[in-house]
């Protein structure tokens, strides 16, 4: 008798399609790179502290690629496969690369070699064989997938033992002015409910990984005008979710948004919007028990003195 499947844990009622649209025009999102590139410096900050000699690196949601340079430069010996969701994501990673055709990325999925190449796929459903990668890395994507627990499970499924995951993503704090301006409107949800990331710390440990270390902070970044801070937080990606409310404000509701706004102003006169910030990394360790459900014991034979 067949075991009843776990039923999925929905971080948020996102529809996939609809990221993929909000990603569809890689100039859209430009304007909110600042922030990917922070947080990115950041990461790699922390990555520094941790050593590790990866013959192996996926950059899981890579967007049009920024990161994948610097980790080549980390790493120069490195095989380098960027992954997104969005084939205009990987289309514009390419062209910037300056690369094209098929023939690069069928060399990456062949036995290792150092450069930079893409793929289209699912963060949680990646065509890479089982103990393929030695780094996963993932900069601002994870909180766009519904099934975060599927993409934990699906890294360490590629992760070779003793490879590393390290990731950040938003927490529940962030866009908090947002959702408050938009209270005054409506109840209907204007941006995701995002992980905390203590959840995030469970799910790695049910997924498999090893003492996962999280950390957060809070980053504020100023606006003069209301509209600016809006572009950033559509350049962001937007809404994605479901239950969003369907079609646009009308002009009387967007007055009242915008008031919302406004009386938050600080005693400077600047507006403020807040991006909590989770960072994580975690090891895949030595399996404990077989496929089968038997227990792994492993000794260590002790060395033989020198003479």
């Amino acid at each position: 008798m067949q075991a009843p499947a776990k039923p999925p844990k929905l971080s948020a009622p996102i529809d996939l399609d609809r990221v993929r649209a909000l990603f569809a025009d890689p100039a859209r999102v430009a304007e909110a790179d600042f922030l990917r590139r922070e947080i990115a410096s950041r990461m790699h900050e922390r990555l520094q502290l941790v050593k590790v000699n990866p013959l192996r690196v996926v950059d899981a949601g890579c967007g049009t690629g920024p990161d994948l340079p610097a980790l080549q430069k980390s790493y120069p010996a490195a095989q380098i496969l960027g992954v997104d969701t969005s084939p205009a994501m990987i289309a514009a990673a390419r062209g910037q690369a300056g690369k094209t055709g098929l023939s690069q990325l069928i060399g990456k999925l062949l036995p290792a070699k150092s450069g930079i190449d893409y793929l289209c796929a699912d963060m949680a459903d990646l065509p890479l064989a089982r103990n393929n990668v030695d780094l996963v890395w993932s900069n601002l994507a994870l909180h766009w997938h519904p099934q975060p627990d599927r993409v934990f499970a699906e890294w360490h499924r590629v992760l070779k033992v003793g490879g590393l995951l390290m990731f950040s993503c938003f927490g529940p704090d962030t866009l908090q002015e947002l959702r408050a301006a938009f209270a005054e409107v409506d109840l209907a949800p204007h941006t995701l409910p995002f992980v905390d990331m203590h959840d995030f710390g469970d799910q790695l440990v049910e997924a498999g990984f090893a003492e996962p270390v999280m950390d957060m902070e809070k980053i504020t970044v100023t606006y003069d005008s209301a509209d600016k801070l809006l572009a950033d937080a559509r350049a962001l990606g937007g809404n994605p979710l479901q239950t969003r409310r369907k079609g646009l404000l009308g002009k009387q509701a967007y007055q009242r948004m915008l008031q919302g706004l406004e009386k938050q102003r600080r005693a400077d006169g600047k507006l403020a919007l807040t991006f909590e910030v989770i960072y994580g990394h975690a090891f895949r360790p030595a399996p404990r028990v077989t496929s089968s459900g038997e227990a792994i014991i492993r000794f260590d034979l002790p060395r033989k003195p020198k003479k």
